[in-house]
């Protein structure tokens, strides 16, 4: 297969998504690697030249790698994840509107251009989150006590934010992630709470959570996503939806994850094709020897192919 990778600066030395397009052209796929903030594109004949089976993102919130997936998608090009389905998580106030009227645990969101305006919020409702409503990767998010201490979270320059109020946890997030109906939960030290006694790493997925990592897909029409959970004292809560993650601590997530994105090329994914909601997989962890991996069938077809491609 032919794919298009659209890699912002900011990930243009990350191994997520780079090991990724290193497997899959290990695996002998042609993958093009574009980086939409640094380099000269003459995107209105490549786009619909249409030379790629798929084009996959990995940017930033804001960034101009999202327009031009949208521009793919436009002209009919399969795209991982769609197109529209990202553009409804980067926005976290549309996220959150959509995702309470499909009844997700999502907590009750204001916006405002300035965190002094949330001085409006009723008091019961402190301690508020408040972040940027295009944030992701913790950036930006911070816990405010009470009324008073919202002008001490000014910042400049953020452009629009939301608030929720604050769920009591024990200082860690669960972050599940999704690659195509699969399932993994691993936890995480929460950026409220940076220096916290938490031991990060995989943990059993609790069926709950699991059902609504899977309402998450199938709400926003995601096939790559992760969800951050707190587990409130009213049970789980969804903090952020985001497409494409890191997929820290998954086993194997290289492969794991290039095989998704052949599999996601070859149908076009929930959202084209109008699959239900995903029954949750959730494998059995792996004990795989430090350094070697499980290969997606895609390897073992390649390698049995004559004249099979390595790199």
């Amino acid at each position: 297969m032919k794919l298009c990778f659209l890699v912002e600066e900011l990930y243009r030395h990350d191994g997520m998504p780079l090991d990724v397009v290193r497997r899959l052209s290990s695996w002998g796929h042609q993958v093009d690697v574009v980086r939409p903030g640094g380099s000269l594109l003459r995107i209105s004949e490549e786009v619909r030249a249409g030379t790629h089976d798929a084009w996959v993102l990995k940017t930033v919130s804001g960034g101009p790698g999202l327009t031009l997936l949208e521009a793919a998608a436009a002209v009919g090009l399969t795209t991982v994840n769609d197109a529209r389905s990202i553009r409804a998580v980067r926005d976290k106030v549309l996220t959150s509107v959509i995702a309470r009227q499909h009844g997700l645990p999502v907590p009750v969101t204001y916006s405002a251009p300035r965190a002094t305006l949330f001085a409006d919020i009723p008091d019961e409702l402190f301690p508020l989150v408040v972040k940027p409503a295009d944030g992701s990767s913790g950036r930006g998010v911070r816990l405010v006590p009470d009324p008073g201490a919202l002008a001490d979270a000014e910042q400049a320059g953020e452009g629009q934010l939301i608030a929720q109020p604050y769920v009591p946890n024990p200082g860690s997030d669960l972050k599940v992630y999704c690659l195509a109906g699969e399932f993994h939960a691993t936890l995480r030290r929460s950026p409220l709470h940076p220096d916290g006694p938490v031991e990060e790493g995989a943990v059993p997925l609790p069926a709950e959570v699991a059902a609504a990592a899977a309402k998450v897909g199938a709400v926003f029409g995601l096939d790559l996503y992760g969800i951050d959970v707190v587990l409130g004292p009213d049970g789980p809560v969804i903090v952020d939806i985001n497409d494409f993650p890191s997929f820290r601590q998954v086993p194997d997530a290289v492969s794991r994850l290039a095989g998704a994105v052949l599999d996601l090329a070859r149908t076009g994914g929930a959202a084209r094709t109008g699959a239900p909601a995903f029954a949750p997989r959730i494998p059995a962890q792996p004990q795989t020897p430090h350094g070697q991996s499980h290969p997606h069938p895609e390897a073992d077809r390649l390698a049995a192919a004559p004249g099979a491609a390595r790199i």
